[in-house]
């Protein structure tokens, strides 16, 4: 079957356009990783190689090895001339002042040799930290500095995407995993893009090349090489296993051979034609494999509604990825290469540091830091035995900035988050909470409220009141407050 001669693409806004097939490069990282990095100059040659066949969008991270680097000496080269760079900001969590947020970017300007990013994508590894909202408006602020075209988040489900978005960030894109194995994002997610304009980046289309017609019919590997593949085969591992995944790929198969595709390019269309999705990021293994010509068959046909249906019928075998987009990098079970974060962080940092009470024997008490709770004279939790009792919390940000002022279930969301950094400071979790209070202003919120909290505590489902009063302090449209009991 013939091909276009290049990749459909799309201008996401005033500011950049893609190929709507973007090129990954987190495999560098996979090549470097026994310490040997690419030359710069060969692996420019790699990216313009690409670029040439019309894939000149190219998405790459802090810590995917030498990616930037490389990516920088292909811009100076000057051999192309509308490469669009994505690149991420992925820090430890912590205070994200101007400096921190400031030096972050510029890091990534030195390393691509350029004076501004295309597209600055955020990650955040855990949300009970809530200084990545304060690195939003930092990164916004250079936006209009000119040091970022365009800002984009990665890894964020719909819960913190509404939050950003409610609270005045002006996000372009969201990089989530998408694929015929991994269908979280065609949820709530997709459903969100649609309101709010956010569009969606999809990584791990092709499950680390486990869905190509290489893998048509072969037995389960057991001796996996690279960590692509590692990461990927936990995502299989998690809906069903192998046989499961099988019944996919022959799916897949079928719909292939009667377009005269590959495996790949059904895999990569089914995610491509959902409406939330901008792109899919096919990753490139740079000096080993090329697959300019088959991603261009991408774009020769169509998926029907026969299609459609016999795929669909195939995820039936399956079962669904643990959690929430994004979660495979915030709770147990870490689908990642190693299983854990050990190869991202060294630990998870706590928010906040229990330390013994000085009036209750044997007790602990969790201080934030607010000026209130001297001026009131109360904690932010307090820890008696095993039973743990959280102050009543706002969606407040910083000193006594109210985020999303006008989203009672952002906001419900940013304060369970709150919470939950409280709890972990005495070891507990949201599993571990058996009440919740919570007091709104306008009973339009009720739904949305409910949703956010049940989002939370939907399998836990802790004795729950919900209030409405005439006013909240500060203008706040939603305030909770909750009891836990650790287990014994």
């Amino acid at each position: 079957m013939s091909h276009p001669a290049r990749p459909d693409r799309l201008r996401l806004s005033n500011q950049i356009e893609i190929s709507r097939v973007l090129t990954g490069l987190w495999q560098v990282a996979d090549i470097e990783k026994d310490g040997k990095t690419i030359d710069p100059d060969t692996g420019a040659g790699w990216l313009e190689t690409y670029a040439g066949r019309g894939f000149d969008t190219f998405d790459m991270a802090d810590h995917y090895g030498s990616a930037e680097i490389i990516a920088g000496r292909m811009l100076a080269r000057k051999k192309v001339a509308d490469a669009t760079i994505c690149t991420k900001w992925c820090p430890s969590p912590g205070p994200m002042t101007e400096d921190v947020v400031r030096a972050g970017v510029e890091e990534r300007l030195q390393r691509l040799g350029v004076d501004r990013v295309d597209l600055l994508q955020f990650h955040w590894w855990s949300f009970q930290h809530p200084a990545w909202l304060d690195a939003l408006h930092e990164l916004a602020r250079l936006r209009q500095e000119g040091l970022i075209a365009e800002i984009g988040v990665t890894n964020f489900d719909a819960a913190h995407l509404q939050v950003a978005v409610s609270d005045g960030i002006p996000l372009l894109t969201n990089q989530v995993s998408f694929s015929l194995v991994d269908r979280r994002a065609a949820g709530e997610l997709s459903r969100l893009c649609s309101t709010s304009g956010v569009r969606l980046l999809a990584y791990g289309t092709l499950c680390g090349g486990f869905l190509s017609d290489r893998w048509l019919g072969r037995s389960e590997p057991h001796d996996i090489p690279d960590w692509s593949k590692m990461k990927y085969k936990r995502f299989i591992d998690a809906t069903g296993g192998w046989e499961a995944f099988r019944g996919i790929l022959q799916a897949a198969d079928t719909v292939a051979q009667k377009h005269g595709v590959s495996i790949a390019n059904v895999a990569t269309r089914w995610v491509l034609d959902h409406p939330a999705v901008a792109g899919v990021i096919v990753g490139a293994r740079l000096g080993e494999r090329v697959h300019s010509d088959d991603n261009l068959r991408l774009f020769s046909f169509a998926l029907d509604a026969e299609d459609q249906d016999r795929l669909t019928a195939a995820f039936a075998g399956t079962t669904k990825v643990p959690g929430d987009c994004g979660d495979e990098y915030r709770q147990p079970p870490f689908l990642t290469a190693s299983g854990d974060l050990s190869h991202h962080l060294d630990a998870m940092p706590l928010l906040h540091v229990a330390t013994a009470s000085e009036h209750r024997e044997g007790g602990q008490e969790v201080l934030s830091g607010s000026k209130w709770e001297d001026i009131a004279g109360y904690a932010r939790a307090q820890r008696i035995g095993e039973r743990i009792l959280v102050s009543g919390t706002t969606a407040t940000a910083g000193a006594d900035r109210s985020v999303a002022p006008e989203d009672a279930g952002a906001q419900t969301t940013f304060v369970l988050d709150k919470i939950l950094a409280a709890l972990a400071a005495f070891g507990g979790s949201a599993k571990d909470v058996v009440r919740t209070r919570i007091y709104i202003v306008d009973e339009a919120d009720v739904e949305a409220v409910s949703r956010a909290h049940g989002r939370v505590f939907g399998d836990i489902k802790p004795a729950n009141t919900l209030i409405v009063v005439a006013g909240l302090i500060g203008g706040y449209k939603v305030e909770i407050e909750a009891e836990a009991v650790l287990a014994a």
